[in-house]
């Protein structure tokens, strides 16, 4: 019998995160015209597309930190909303904005995550997810001593450190090196393998037909293509991609 593909054995799962009709507007300017989007466990879903396209407003609304106007946002059946505590112990976000503790050192960043979701072990996991993001050498220093790529390795760590069914990702590639790009790829190879579900924004096609099941492409805040990454990317509609 033959075997199914990566893409065939995900879309059989049932749906964790799911947004049916979402919708975003400013006032009378709808930035995410509706879309209707599923997400199983251990797949991936890369969106691409230029600035502007509404591909962070879209991440945004899927992780319940913006409202739709419209439709719905599901997490394992439950109502999206990243206050919920349940929903909180499942989802981990990297948005697209560095957001630290001026005051508190990148390990006492990972300590304060972990430690607040209840990680048996913190500190010996935290030295593992610091050696992982070859943070160690760095783990004493505060956020203004840290280059932009290590800032970046930060939030990775943030959300690495603490339990997750499911990963946002803003375009966690940003500020990375080539070699921080490919550690960054095969992190994410390993999530998917455990069964994590991966939402990924990102601008490098590389990455996201290494990693992605599913493309989708927007532009103007409308889904212009989705399908398979070979499919769509070697179409060339991939808008603002590189």
């Amino acid at each position: 019998m033959a075997k199914k593909s990566a893409a065939a054995r995900t879309a059989t799962r049932p749906a964790l995160l799911k947004l049916t009709g979402v919708s975003r507007s400013y006032g009378d300017r709808e930035v995410l015209h509706p879309v209707d989007l599923a997400l199983a466990a251990g797949e991936c879903v890369a969106l691409l597309g230029h600035n502007g396209s509404g591909k962070s407003t879209l991440l945004r609304v899927a992780a319940g930190r913006d409202l739709p106007t419209k439709g719905t946002v599901r997490f394992d059946g439950l109502p999206m909303d990243e206050n919920d505590p349940r929903i909180r112990a499942r989802v981990a976000v990297v948005g697209d904005t560095v957001a630290h503790y001026p005051d508190l050192t990148v390990r006492e960043h990972l300590l304060l995550v972990a430690v607040a979701h209840g990680v048996a072990d913190a500190r010996n996991w935290v030295e593992q997810v610091l050696a992982d993001r070859m943070l160690t050498e760095r783990a004493d220093a505060l956020p203004s001593a840290l280059s932009s790529g290590q800032l970046q390795a930060l939030l990775l760590a943030c959300a690495l450190v603490r339990p997750r069914d499911l990963l946002l990702l803003d375009e966690p590639e940003q500020r990375l090196d080539p070699q921080a790009r490919q550690r960054l790829a095969d992190l994410l190879r390993g999530e998917l393998a455990d069964g994590v579900a991966v939402l990924l924004v990102t601008h490098h096609t590389d990455l996201a037909r290494e990693l992605a099941h599913r493309v989708v492409v927007l532009e103007d805040g409308r889904i212009v293509a989705e399908g398979a990454p070979g499919e769509v990317l070697d179409r060339g509609d991939a808008v603002g991609a590189r």
